[in-house]
């Protein structure tokens, strides 16, 4: 079983070109609202592993933001194994832009619904091709809804990963979010940007129906 988790602000329209190559069931766990806007990571996740049964097997996979939540979900459901998409295998992989924008606190200056303003710069930032694919991009950026946009930015930025599962990571090698640098990785997609769930569907659907859970014991 794949239970899929979109990325900060999207939905399952991510997962248009992936979900259907998949080999298996597969269901897209949609975000739900915070409760306040500072309820904490593990209390927002507990919330959204209510959908997965307690003896559940198979892979979260987590798309950027919803990599991280992916983790902390997977404490309370130790019978799935986690796949970051486009995300972090923990806080202390925090690319420097991000660490820099944290201890300045300009993201808490800056009002989330900007970004629907810029969606060009965002293109660029997040490997978005043209076309349809823009389009795409386009419209999640424009049904962000800013409450739960600035929860999951402050959630990210002083998430505390402690403990967290060992991962199967994918990494595109042009990520503008979350560069590769050096740092070990389990599939670096040549090419690949932060949007890569959408432009690389098929390498990435080809490796995550060849996971093998009993390699993860």
């Amino acid at each position: 079983m794949f239970y899929l988790i979109p990325g900060l602000g999207a939905d399952e329209r991510v997962f248009q070109r992936l979900q259907p190559l998949l080999h298996g069931p597969s269901a897209v766990l949609p975000w739900l609202p915070p409760e306040s806007d500072d309820e904490p990571l593990a209390h927002y996740a507990g919330r959204m592993v209510e959908a997965i049964p307690v003896d559940a097997t198979g892979w979260l996979v987590g798309v950027s933001f919803g990599g991280v939540v992916a983790l902390e979900m997977q404490r309370l459901r130790p019978g799935l194994r986690p796949v970051l998409i486009s995300s972090l295998p923990d806080a202390q992989s925090m690319p420097l832009l991000l660490r820099l924008v944290r201890a300045s606190g300009l993201y808490r200056l800056v009002p989330p619904q900007w970004l629907k303003l810029f969606p060009r710069a965002g293109q660029l930032y997040f490997g978005v091709q043209g076309g349809a694919e823009y389009r795409l991009f386009r419209r999640i950026l424009l049904d962000m809804e800013p409450r739960y946009t600035r929860w999951a930015i402050n959630s990210l930025l002083h998430w505390n990963s402690t403990g967290v599962a060992p991962a199967v990571q994918l990494l595109g090698t042009r990520d503008r979010v979350f560069p590769p640098g050096n740092r070990p990785i389990d599939y670096r997609i040549s090419g690949g940007g932060h949007f890569m769930v959408l432009s690389h569907a098929e390498e990435i659907a080809q490796i995550l129906n060849g996971l093998d859970l009993g390699v993860m014991e």
